[in-house]
């Protein structure tokens, strides 16, 4: 018996030690020190001007292009609700219009999300926001866009699972959103599923350690940027105006071109999957697309596939998020995706972090 002992010993110690490991890893949650009422909206004092001119320009233009996802042809569309903007200084509204068309001139032409096909599911308006929700049928899956129009990308906010950055810290995309007075919300990257990688949320650095991946910044200037971590620090991301980063990926478009391949895929995902994914169409314009997947109603999207549909959407610039049981779409305090990770049942995953509009 003596001779087996050392073997027995050593087994149970690397049993216990693989355990360990494991349950540190994926199951003990460790709330860290940094409460996500940590926010640093010092960048907006100097971008809140133009990105309210871009703001006015989308809502005013009563002028829409549309095309079908799986097509480049286009018609018109319904116009969009017109905002008058308030008046200030004793001017009269009409005065204070007048200002806004001249500074809006001097603007590029706004994008618009194109939507022939679609089914407007949802509308929602407050004086920061106006939210847009469509439903289409692509390559054999619904899809849900959410096109989001901004006074400031300061209205872009992110939160924390039960309000506190940290590891293995979970809940669901509907309950950190009911948390946070969220009218619309996505699932975001996970980041607590991974030791490294920038974590930059509301303009505060949670976590400077760069996997070397590609970032998607979302700067206070409304416009949106695929950047290589590698390449800078986290730091210096926020002192040029980074507002929010996320670092799961890959980047789907860069200046309009797709930037993934046929057979790109996350790690060792399924070829197709319930995908969430966040894009900017124009300063200040963003869409938030959730696709279902896994289920006899809908087979998933690749990662080109959706790449393709927000191309197809008129998004410029696109990035993958958590998807597959993580992607969730929660609107106006309700589930409006089917999430599932086996496809037998609609059950909503715990993630680390959510992307939202508040009321």
């Amino acid at each position: 018996m003596k001779k087996y002992l050392y073997s027995i010993c050593f087994s149970v110690v690397l049993a216990a030690f693989t355990l360990g490991v494991v349950l540190d890893t994926f199951v003990i949650s460790r709330p860290m020190e940094y409460a996500q009422e940590q926010i640093n909206t010092s960048m907006f004092s100097s971008s809140s001007g133009s990105s309210k001119a871009s703001y006015l320009s989308r809502q005013a233009d009563s002028s829409k292009t549309v095309s079908d996802p799986g097509t480049s042809d286009s018609t018109d569309t319904e116009d969009s609700a017109d905002v008058q903007p308030q008046s200030t200084d004793g001017e009269s509204a009409q005065e204070k219009t007048d200002e806004d068309s001249q500074q809006i001139q001097a603007e590029a032409s706004s994008g618009a999300l194109l939507t022939d096909g679609a089914e407007l599911i949802g509308e929602y308006q407050n004086n920061e926001a106006s939210i847009k929700l469509y439903q289409y049928e692509y390559e054999n899956t619904t899809v849900y866009a959410a096109d989001v129009v901004v006074s400031s990308s300061e209205s872009v906010r992110t939160a924390f699972a039960n309000g506190y950055y940290g590891k293995n810290v979970t809940a669901k995309t509907s309950a950190t959103a009911q948390q946070n007075n969220a009218i619309l919300a996505i699932n975001g990257d996970y980041y607590g599923a991974r030791e490294s990688g920038y974590v930059i949320r509301n303009g505060v650095v949670f976590r400077d350690t760069s996997d070397g991946s590609d970032l998607l910044c979302i700067f206070a200037d409304g416009t949106m940027q695929i950047i290589n971590s590698a390449s800078q620090s986290a730091q210096s991301l926020v002192e040029q105006g980074v507002w929010q980063a996320f670092c799961f990926g890959p980047a789907l478009l860069q200046d309009g071109q797709i930037n993934v391949s046929v057979n790109d895929e996350v790690g060792k995902a399924m070829a197709s999957n319930p995908r969430t994914a966040i894009g900017m169409i124009d300063t200040c314009h963003y869409v938030f697309v959730v696709s279902d997947g896994r289920t006899s109603e809908s087979k998933g999207l690749s990662l080109y596939q959706l790449a393709t549909f927000m191309q197809n959407i008129g998004v410029s610039t696109a990035y993958n998020l958590d998807g597959g049981g993580s992607s969730t779409l929660y609107f106006d305090g309700e589930i409006i995706n089917y999430p599932t990770t086996s496809g037998k049942s609609m059950k909503e995953r715990g993630v680390s972090d959510i992307v939202y509009i508040a009321r």
